[in-house]
């Protein structure tokens, strides 16, 4: 079978999103509203800041807007990996902060895990968590080096007992600091959780402007304005509304493809039977995952940079890398020659120079943001969002001391110079994966000036 016909029949839509239990949108907003803090966008951080706000004071009048369908975006697309890591791993953050600020800022990160898990056992969510980890994977010998030498190191064989295939050299398994789950069902049980409280949520309603010169801040639609006290700004990949914010992220596109369901035969032949996620150390890296029904998840690799910062629906769909990654599948898994698969599709994720969210205030401390996850939306985006209730609210808690919350990252150059730059780096770590890790003077130059890009 060649690698197209893998892939030629899939349904063109992300699995989780293809279901009869998606729940049918809400109506649109018509007319004029006021309320005391309006959330902008129907994703994680859209949605965990208007729980979290109506949990901490029910009075609160809160009203979430969003430009299309709640989880219709990053947060239906994504591969469902809910880690601790608020820095997109340990040495990064070291990088950007120093050893030093670790400590706390891996409890903050575990913290906040541990919160998603409560609180999707208390709502009853039904999202598929599984707290069963994730394993780094080395599949080339340079690479065995930056696993370490601690008791989460598997050799060669203990790695392919846990999963079989040919290419893994050995592993890291990280079993307490990561979770898989579903991640429309889990938007889908937070905004019913949010609305069981009182949240207003308004969807197909993209909002065009903010306008904060008056005691309260205004949002524009289409067809009607909300008047809100604050604001929390989720909009993430997508125009931000504030202008100081337009070079401070760029949107990278990310595939995946999912299998049919694995045959009891076929998941015998690979094993999994502590259904792990997976991700191999390269920097052009896979990820991959069991879904709930024994169906493979496989995604990453490429990542697509258009000109202009460009997020465009033709850009969803991608043969040229779905041909790739059906390659390494077939590399990765030779036991499951034969299988198709079922669905593939695209995303843009909001990628930062520092490659881990940032937030602030705009507006005298009227409207606050959270951006720039890079990857880490499914957890980090709950962390975000209390981060703007703590900056909206004026509070000094232990989320706006951290680092994460104080500082930002370096924005990106404008155009050309930022599709120029992304194309360079992009073709050095390519280069850097084929001849052992070795970086240039490009990228060492880059990782001199805290900027960067990742896939």
């Amino acid at each position: 079978m060649s690698y197209e016909a893998m892939y030629r029949d899939a349904r063109r839509i992300p699995f989780w999103l293809d279901r009869a239990e998606r729940p049918a949108a809400r109506e649109p907003l018509t007319g004029d509203l006021n309320c005391d803090l309006a959330v902008v966008g129907g994703g994680f951080s859209g949605l965990w800041t208007a729980l979290l706000a109506k949990e901490a004071d029910p009075s609160r009048d809160v009203v979430l807007v969003e430009g299309d369908r709640l989880a219709w975006a990053a947060s239906g697309r994504n591969g469902g990996f809910c880690a601790a890591s608020l820095t997109h791993g340990y040495d990064n953050g070291a990088t950007r902060f120093g050893e030093a600020a670790m400590p706390e800022i891996e409890r903050l990160g575990m913290a906040n895990l541990d919160a998603i898990e409560a609180t999707v056992e208390r709502l009853g969510i039904d999202c598929d968590f599984e707290r069963t980890g994730e394993v780094d994977v080395a599949t080339q010998p340079y690479q065995l080096a930056e696993l370490g030498d601690g008791d989460d190191v598997l050799d060669a064989a203990a790695i392919r007992a846990e999963l079989d295939s040919p290419t893994f050299l050995g592993g890291a398994w990280d079993k307490t600091g990561v979770a898989m789950l579903d991640p429309a069902k889990l938007a889908w049980g937070l905004a019913a959780a949010a609305e069981s409280l009182g949240v207003r949520i308004i969807e197909q309603t993209p909002v065009r402007s903010l306008n904060a010169e008056s005691s309260t801040v205004e949002l524009r639609a289409d067809h009607g304005v909300i008047r809100a006290e604050r604001v929390a700004l989720g909009t993430n990949v997508f125009q931000p509304l504030l202008k100081r914010l337009r070079l401070f992220t760029v949107p990278v596109y990310d595939y995946v493809l999912v299998t049919e369901p694995l045959t009891d035969a076929q998941l015998e032949s690979i094993g999994w039977r502590n259904r792990q996620g997976f991700g191999d150390s390269g920097n052009q890296f896979h990820y991959y995952r069991l879904t709930a029904d024994n169906r493979i998840l496989w995604g990453g690799y490429d990542a697509i940079y258009h000109f202009g910062r460009q997020v465009k629906p033709e850009y969803d769909d991608r043969p040229a890398t779905y041909e790739t990654l059906a390659g390494h599948f077939v590399q990765t898994f030779p036991q499951l020659a034969g299988i198709r698969f079922s669905h593939r599709w695209g995303g843009a994720i909001d990628t930062c120079t520092r490659f881990f969210s940032f937030a602030g205030t705009a507006a005298g401390g009227k409207v606050a943001y959270s951006l720039g996850y890079t990857g880490l939306g499914v957890g980090a985006t709950r962390f975000g969002a209390q981060a703007m209730l703590d900056l909206l609210d004026g509070r000094d808690t232990e989320v706006t001391r951290s680092p994460i919350v104080r500082t930002k990252p370096l924005p990106f150059p404008p155009e050309p110079l930022a599709y120029a730059g992304i194309q360079l780096t992009r073709g050095a770590l390519a280069r850097a994966d084929a001849h052992e890790g070795r970086r240039n003077l490009w990228l060492r130059s880059l990782d001199r000036l805290g900027l960067g890009f990742d896939s």
